[in-house]
């Protein structure tokens, strides 16, 4: 029987994101391709230090015990002698990525249909939207983010901001047109009616089909967090979709405007993912953080 990737979490990445490639990219932004190829060639042998995803990769890929439940695979615009760097540079640090797939300056999202992709992670902004674009969760990895240790090795933490992430950004076009008090209204008299999906959904309902599979003696747990902007008595609805799909998240933060970072220093999360850049602005200097750039906010 084929192999198949329909019963798993795929994550697709890019190496970027995956390692510390930032000299080698400004290499690359100068515009001189043959010049970032002969850079990357001369260190084929030297293995990247870890990027801003690394630590969530890690972990992800510590869930395969037994049964292979996730996999990882490099989408990169690198050229496929330089994707020999990225991995080797897996293979050094012990992470079990056996797919690639490197098209050498081309946008590389169209292959996320045939991977099942559950999420995609990357420093290009253009990619990601790309990816948005098609249906696909993605964020742009913000290279500059902090990679401190979690405290947690034997648990994931994901943190999720609500609307235009897990949620469509129809309550945020009431906000933003509108104002506070008609978005509070709207969200009373809409209580019971669940929110559209948002472009991150299926990557939460994929964490949770994991976190049902795992028992509590499994090596690796999935812990989820819902931090948003949403204070009561719109916090009813937020928690009333989540019902209504059937998912359960472990914590949920209603700050009503307060900033995130606080929090999010708090719960130490391996990932936080966000779709305005002013929360990823003050997310970053605590923990790996994804700019989803999706909805109203990200409409220019």
């Amino acid at each position: 029987m084929p192999f198949t990737l329909e019963d798993k979490l795929v994550v697709a990445i890019s190496s970027r994101a995956l390692f510390d490639f930032e000299e080698e990219n400004r290499v690359y932004e100068e515009g001189d391709l043959r010049a970032y190829e002969t850079l990357q060639r001369a260190r084929l042998d030297v293995p990247a230090k870890p990027g801003v995803a690394f630590p969530l990769i890690r972990k992800l890929l510590a869930l395969n015990t037994g049964t292979r439940r996730v996999e990882v695979v490099i989408l990169s615009r690198s050229d496929p002698i330089s994707g020999l760097r990225a991995f080797s540079s897996a293979r050094e640090h012990g992470l079990a990525i056996e797919r690639g797939v490197f098209t050498r300056g081309r946008a590389p999202f169209g292959y996320l249909h045939p991977l099942n992709a559950s999420l995609f992670l990357s420093a290009n902004q253009d990619d990601v939207r790309d990816a948005l674009a098609a249906g696909f969760p993605a964020a742009r990895v913000l290279p500059e983010s902090a990679r401190r240790a979690s405290k947690y090795p034997n648990e994931i933490r994901i943190a999720f901001d609500g609307d235009a992430v897990l949620f469509s950004d129809e309550a945020e076009r009431v906000f933003q047109r509108d104002g506070l008090q008609a978005f509070v209204g709207h969200e009373i008299d809409n209580r019971n009616l669940p929110l559209a999906d948002g472009p991150l959904k299926p990557l939460l309902e994929a964490l949770h089909r994991l976190q049902k599979l795992a028992d509590d003696a499994a090596p690796m747990q999935i812990r989820t967090a819902l931090v948003t902007a949403r204070s009561a008595p719109a916090h009813e609805r937020a928690i009333r979709t989540l019902m209504a799909w059937n998912i359960e998240i472990d914590e949920a933060m209603f700050l009503g405007g307060l900033e995130k970072g606080a929090f999010l220093r708090e719960f130490e999360p391996d990932f936080f993912f966000d779709d305005q850049i002013r929360h990823c602005e003050s997310a970053r200097d605590v923990t790996a953080t994804g700019h989803v750039v999706s909805g109203i906010v990200n409409a220019s």
